[in-house]
Parts: structure tokens; C-alpha cells; sequence
């Protein structure tokens, strides 16, 4: 006769949810650079054959607008020390939120 071990699902499910919890904590230590070299790799992976043309443009126009909503709510909407932040001056801070049309 064999006996089962209880809660040995118990036991795999910790483990199951301690794996996902070192991931998500893997995830949130990577780099920005690494999460953009992953996109990247990804992007010239999946063209298929096409050629890239101006990925410049294409980057920062992904980048910029989360990253001047995500300053802005952060500042809560102080333009003034939102462009302290990003290390820019406020006239061009306002250029970018008209551009990407995220003024209030």
C-alpha cells in the first residue's frame, strides 16, 4: 500500500507561486536597456524580410509619450518640476506634451 504524502500539492503550488514571484522580481530588476534590446531583437526578428527605415523616430515615438504621462502624473501635472526631472527645459517639456497631446 502506498501512502500519499499530504499537502505535496500544497507544497507545489508554494513552489509553483515562489518561481513566479522570483520572476516578477527578476523582471522588475532587469534594466530598461535590456527590456529595449528585447524589443528590439524582437522588431528586427519579426520584419520578415522588409528593411527597417527610420527606427530612430519610431523608438522615441514609442518612448516618449509614457514617459512624459507617467512624469506628469508623478509630478501631478508641475510642469516645472516634471522638466527638472527630465532634465529638459519647460518650453520643450510643453512642446513634447502638445506633440504627443497629453497637455491638461
Amino acid at each position: 500500500m502506498v501512502k500519499k504524502k499530504k499537502n505535496s500539492g500544497k507544497k507545489r503550488k508554494q513552489k509553483l507561486n515562489g518561481n513566479a514571484e522570483e520572476s516578477q522580481l527578476q523582471s522588475r530588476n532587469r534594466l530598461l536597456k535590456n527590456f529595449t534590446e528585447d524589443a528590439m531583437r524582437s522588431y528586427f526578428k519579426n520584419l520578415n524580410g522588409h528593411q527597417p527605415a527610420d527606427i530612430y523616430r519610431l523608438v522615441i515615438g514609442e518612448v516618449e509619450p509614457p514617459l512624459f504621462q507617467a512624469v506628469m502624473d508623478y509630478t501631478k501635472g508641475n510642469q516645472t518640476l516634471a522638466s527638472e526631472i527630465l532634465g529638459i527645459n519647460r518650453a520643450t517639456l510643453r512642446k513634447k506634451l502638445r506633440q504627443y497631446d497629453l497637455h491638461s
